[in-house]
């Protein structure tokens, strides 16, 4: 083999590489900042734990055990490639040494079966049972690497196998599949001499293929290969409740044009795979919403290659590669992100655009009449700020106004369950319980506002702000020990958000608050008969806060049979009213995710309630049964309706 001959092939393809790759990430040079260099060791605790242990990926079982099987065998014949550009490149390096004719060539011959065994499955799940999640990934794409991955080991194991055909190999005893092919080879009359010769061309065609497939990577979505461990490194470790806020006195607000996007968002482009589980977890793509997270990610990272590449012409927003409709179904629920093997954040980016859509003034009218009645009178309701504490009116006991006494527990309602007459009697049924149960607290009476979580996400940064800061003004001014809510939305301003203003208070949802009662026996509800019920996790309470156990816990502890949906917990399925959505247009959707989630609880079979702990829930479950027909199959309860004191 010629050496200088090798040197040039190398230098060329690996030249062209570094070029294709340069173009490709040299907009990240010059984004703005993103930050992410805190935390090092959690940062690479997820990464090996995401990476190494596939532990979202595994989530699904066949995908990722497939993923794994070609992952690991990647990294084990990796040790082949480094033998053979070694030894073109310095003649007479060896792994022999470290054990590159032993254990090494075993563990190549293991994996090379392993990788085949991946490919195999990986064939079948594309093009034989073809998941939903795939529609709209490039499957020409897929096929040249499965071709090319193919290929690469296919080459290796005829180079092997015609060494040891040719007698020419120092580890055939430990190569029992190069040693079975060279054995077939002989079978078909292959004779040593015709092995020695035919050798270098299988060496050359391994070392080629490699060296354009490091050439294909920069167009193809398997560039993943070197952009996963950087994307899961620099992921978000913030709260997950918290958005990057948008500074007022730097208007225009949000994203425009792609250029504008943080480096971390474009490496989230890049590093898309095209698997689809987002895709798969999106209600607004169950419903039939323009809205599908994977092709948001697609066309954003197609049109910032194109823009590289100079070839861009067509803007980003309004009216551009991202429909403004896809922006506003968006429940902002972060499943997605939940699901996501890459940890891509969707849902800050489309946030960021819906803060241009709403400077520019492109907003629905529902939505916009929401915008103003919160700014006008601070609910989304549009009603008058002293009607926000009417409810008390039916109570034989007074509720302190914790603007005027201290209490222990400040109790923040929310908009829903305040002014809504389907939520109003469960707020009346928590005072109750609260009083009996000696409970001091108080509420703002006229002074609560919107607490400004959805406002935020629909993309009104500057109305968002307004609330916050109004809210935190009201409430340091009171004297209480703990914030309580109903409404998980308000739980995650208040808890998360409002940091935001260096306002930071122990928050605690009323489940959590109703266990304390229950355990210390402050509370001692009488037993259920036993019944079987369902739980829906609120995506504010459980994805973006934790709160998985507690309503759990007191739904066992009442004597209730608790039957989970198979979307549950992290993996639940948003009731559709999240980023704003509950005060816009639903009437073009195929069905609503709150219909969706209904028929699941159906499909359990025995399940008498649907258990919900969030006014929006209760608002859209009752509803998606009513709406269903449904009402003499399954009832829609508040885990309060399950309370009963003796």
């Amino acid at each position: 083999m010629n050496t200088t001959i090798f040197w040039i092939v190398f230098l060329v393809g690996i030249g062209t590489a570094g070029y294709r790759f340069f173009r490709l990430f040299k907009p990240l040079l010059t984004a703005p900042s993103a930050g992410r260099w805190d935390r090092p060791w959690e940062r690479a605790s997820g990464v090996f734990s995401n990476v190494a242990l596939h532990r979202r990926l595994l989530r699904i079982r066949y995908s990722g055990a497939l993923h794994l099987m070609i992952f690991t065998s990647f990294l084990v014949l990796l040790t082949a490639i480094i033998e053979a550009f070694g030894a073109g490149l310095f003649p007479g390096f060896s792994l022999a040494p470290v054990g590159g004719n032993t254990w090494i060539a075993l563990l190549q011959e293991i994996f090379s079966v392993i990788i085949f065994v991946g490919l195999g499955m990986a064939v079948y799940q594309r093009y034989v049972s073809r998941p939903a999640r795939f529609a709209g990934s490039k499957t020409t794409d897929a096929t040249i690497v499965y071709l090319l991955i193919a290929a690469v080991v296919v080459s290796m194991l005829m180079e092997f196998s015609l060494s040891i055909a040719a007698g020419t190999s120092a580890s055939e005893s430990w190569r029992p599949v190069s040693s079975a092919i060279a054995a077939a080879l002989g079978g078909l009359g292959m004779t040593p001499e015709a092995a020695r010769a035919t050798a270098p061309v299988f060496y050359w065609i391994h070392v080629l293929v490699i060296l354009g497939f490091l050439n294909y990577l920069p167009g193809s979505k398997h560039r993943h290969m070197f952009t996963a461990v950087p994307n899961i490194f620099f992921r978000d470790l913030r709260p997950k409740g918290i958005l990057t806020a948008a500074d007022l006195d730097q208007p225009p607000l949000g994203i425009q044009r792609i250029e504008q996007f943080s480096w971390k968002h474009m490496l989230d482009l890049y590093s898309c795979t095209e698997c689809g589980r987002c895709q798969a977890a999106c209600p607004a793509t169950s419903a039939g919403q323009p809205l599908n997270p994977k092709l948001l990610i697609m066309n954003l990272r197609d049109h910032l290659i194109s823009q590289t590449q100079g070839e861009g012409e067509q803007s980003l927003l309004p009216g551009g590669v991202i429909g403004e409709e896809m922006l506003w179904a968006c429940t902002t629920c972060r499943a997605c992100m939940e699901v996501c093997p890459l940890h891509i954040e969707h849902v800050p980016k489309i946030v960021e655009m819906r803060r241009h859509l709403v400077e520019e003034g492109r907003v629905e009218p529902m939505l916009q009449e929401a915008f103003g009645n919160v700014q006008q009178y601070g609910n989304s309701f549009g009603k008058a700020a002293r009607q926000r504490a009417r409810w008390t009116k039916d109570l034989d006991f007074k509720v302190k106004d914790a603007r005027k006494e201290a209490v222990d527990i400040l109790w923040f309602l929310g908009d829903f369950a305040s002014f809504d007459p389907r939520v109003q009697s469960l707020t009346r049924r928590v005072a109750v319980l609260l009083h009996e149960a000696g409970v001091d607290f108080g509420i703002l009476y006229d002074s609560e506002q919107n607490s400004g979580n959805d406002i935020r996400r629909a993309g009104e940064e500057g109305l968002f702000q307004m609330l916050a800061q109004q809210n935190i003004e009201t409430i340091n001014g009171c004297s209480f020990n703990r914030i309580m809510t109903t409404d998980p939305h308000s739980l995650n301003a208040l808890r998360q958000e409002y940091r935001l203003f260096g306002a930071e208070y122990e928050v605690v949802h009323y489940t959590e608050y109703l266990w304390e009662l229950i355990e210390s026996g402050r509370l001692r509800p009488v037993k259920s008969d036993g019944a079987a019920v369902t739980y829906h996790d609120p995506c504010y309470l459980g994805r973006y806060n934790g709160g998985y156990d507690t309503p759990r816990q007191i739904i066992s502890h009442l004597g209730y049979r608790l039957h989970e949906m198979g979307r549950c917990r992290e993996n639940s399925f948003c009731c559709g009213a999240g980023g704003g959505r509950i005060w816009m247009d639903d009437s073009n959707m195929t069905e609503r995710p709150s219909e969706n989630r209904i028929k699941e609880a159906l499909a359990l079979g025995d399940a008498r309630y649907f258990v919900v702990a969030c006014p929006k829930d209760n608002v859209m479950y009752t509803a998606a049964v009513q709406a269903l027909g449904a009402e003499g199959k399954i009832e829609v309860r508040d885990i309060i309706d399950l309370i009963e004191i003796a």
